[in-house]
């Protein structure tokens, strides 16, 4: 346990994580619009990539990837010649964390990270974070890690299990932030930490379905500000001062863009096969993407590779800039984990993680929801495929089965990777498109903050030295 609180208590804060929101959503949002206008609010100026587990990183360390190492949601592993996304443990965030800097001068300073990234190992007081369990015979199934490790049975009692078929797939929607809105009221109510972070992924999901313009996309907006309220309510009831930030905004694309494929047909990509299906061979490879939204960590075996490399994308279209080492330096990713060349998509184009050059040699996790599998991200994963008419007989067969307890796949994704309609990654063009911050605080904000400064501001507000 820690030590007993020195000094005079800090002022207790709740930071919510509103992926996505942006100036423009917020005219959706009335409890939110409300707190900015009696509070304060600022642009946020959002870092390279803008994606969730770099910004997040920046906002808790108070540094750029290229001294916090974060640089995208997953990279290459060179030590291990495997590529990794969405890993959990909070050691691989390099760097002072805002809680360490707050037990500094207030030894028994409690934090509870309700769902924020790189939880597990983290030195938080609480943690809850989405957790499957992998059974021995294949399964998958919803559940949650959580710290002290009581707390999953509480909140499991009161809440019911981590909706985490609604965390992310074709069934991602308001059902699991509702759950971790819920599950940051219990926390506050019967643990009282010091700091309470809070993910909420709601918004995520739609504006990438469907563009951020879309009416569909507004309603998410309003829904999740109506499931928000009552937590707002809770903090103001308990002075705790509340901060609402973004990482980035999420701004209509059309264009995917197949990055892999160009550097196979450019012989610098190289796959194996097995049972008549391509699976990518990073460590033989002399190059290949890891494609994250709408950038590519581009890793190349050789020095004498990377002119073949660069032809093989100077021409592609949808590809925007390919940064060097010296491109790398000036947006802050010149880290041994970077590629050795790092693509920016058009602001209105994505990057596919895909491959293989014929669907029929597909690798058989395609067409599934497998985050840790796909050497890249895959936002296609939020679509049933609307080209088999079958598709909703095989989702409603492999849950049966899953509810039998019986081994299932639910192969109902979409190869085509067309539908998308919203991403993000490049750094926002227009304020009204990026992020943003809003405090309770009246005047703790001016026009504008860095992402770099926000864990300086969170001190501050806690009154704290930063």
């Amino acid at each position: 346990m820690n030590a007993e609180p020195a000094g005079p208590n800090p002022t207790p804060l709740l930071v919510l994580d509103v992926v996505g929101l942006t100036p423009r959503l917020l005219e959706h949002m009335p409890h939110l619009a409300a707190l900015a206008r009696t509070g304060s609010r600022a642009n946020l100026d959002t870092v390279l990539p803008a994606v969730t587990c770099t910004a997040q990183s920046t906002f808790l360390t108070g540094t750029t990837p290229a001294e916090h190492g974060i640089v995208g949601n997953g990279w290459y592993f060179r030590e291990l010649g495997d590529i990794l996304l969405w890993r959990q443990h909070n050691g691989l965030v390099t760097g002072d964390k805002l809680w360490d800097a707050a037990r500094r001068t207030h030894p028994g300073y409690t934090v509870a990270n309700i769902c924020w990234w790189y939880a597990m190992g983290a030195d938080t007081d609480i943690t809850v974070t989405p957790r499957p369990v992998y059974y021995a015979d294949g399964r998958k199934e919803p559940d949650c890690y959580t710290r002290p490790p009581a707390l999953h049975d509480e909140l499991t009692a009161e809440l019911g299990t981590f909706p985490l078929f609604h965390f992310w797939g074709p069934g991602a929607d308001l059902v699991s932030s509702r759950w971790i809105t819920d599950a940051t009221r219990h926390i506050l109510r019967t643990r009282t930490p010091d700091l309470a972070l809070c993910y909420l992924p709601h918004l995520d999901y739609d504006l990438q379905r469907y563009g951020p313009d879309d009416p569909r996309s507004h309603r998410a907006a309003a829904e999740l500000d109506a499931v928000i309220a009552p937590l707002l309510d809770d903090a103001r009831a308990e002075n705790r001062t509340v901060v609402v930030l973004s990482e980035y905004g999420i701004t209509p694309v059309d264009r995917p863009v197949h990055i892999n494929r160009a550097l196979r047909r450019a012989g610098l990509l190289e796959v194996h096969t097995q049972d008549g299906m391509e699976y990518l061979d990073p460590m033989a490879s002399r190059a290949f993407a890891v494609a994250d939204h709408q950038i590519a960590h581009i890793y190349v075996r050789r020095p004498e590779d990377l002119e073949a490399t660069r032809a093989a994308l100077a021409g592609l279209p949808g590809v925007d800039l390919l940064l060097d080492d010296e491109g790398k330096k000036a947006h802050h990713l010149d880290h041994p984990r970077s590629g050795e060349l790092v693509a920016l998509a058009e602001p209105d184009a994505w990057f596919t993680y895909y491959y293989w050059l014929d669907d029929a040699r597909a690798p058989d996790f395609a067409p599934l929801v497998e985050i840790h599998r796909k050497p890249g991200y895959d936002p296609v994963e939020l679509f049933m495929d609307p080209l088999d008419p079958y598709v909703k007989v095989k989702a409603a067969t492999a849950l049966a089965r899953k509810k039998l307890g019986m081994r299932y796949r639910m192969a109902v994704v979409p190869l085509d990777a067309s539908p998308v309609r919203g991403s993000h990654g490049r750094l926002p063009e227009r304020d009204e498109d990026g992020p943003l911050l809003i405090c309770s605080t009246p005047d703790a904000v001016g026009d504008r903050i860095a992402a770099t400064d926000v864990k300086s501001l969170l001190l501050a507000l806690a009154g704290l030295p930063r």
